[in-house]
């Protein structure tokens, strides 16, 4: 059975994970032609309460709370974007734990 769309999780909503959340959003209708399926953006997490206002997703994908991605079974991507070893290598792990696919640009882990 093929899945009608791949849901991400996004950690951080820095520079780079703010731009990753534009591209999932701008350029959504190339990135499913090629993909083959809709990527959707799930859930966006950030400490910065601020950042839930971003223009590319709706304020309820928001959350502080990064373990409501690593928790949710409909997640199939987790993007780590937080830097640091910290807490990143965690989330990480268990999201591998989890039989999540990981995607991060973190050098430290």
């Amino acid at each position: 059975m093929t899945k009608a769309n791949i849901s991400i999780g996004l950690i951080g909503l820095g520079t780079i994970g703010g731009g990753v959340a534009k591209i999932l959003k701008e350029k959504a209708a190339a990135v499913n032609r090629q993909v083959g399926v809709p990527l959707t953006l799930k859930r966006a997490a950030d400490l910065d309460e601020k950042r839930k206002d971003s223009p590319y997703f709706a304020p309820e994908v928001f959350t502080r709370d990064a373990r409501q991605i690593l928790e949710d079974p409909d997640i199939d991507i987790v993007i780590e974007l937080i830097g640091g070893e910290k807490p990143a290598k965690s989330f990480i792990q268990e999201a591998l734990e989890r039989g999540k696919h990981v995607v991060t640009a973190n050098k430290e882990v």
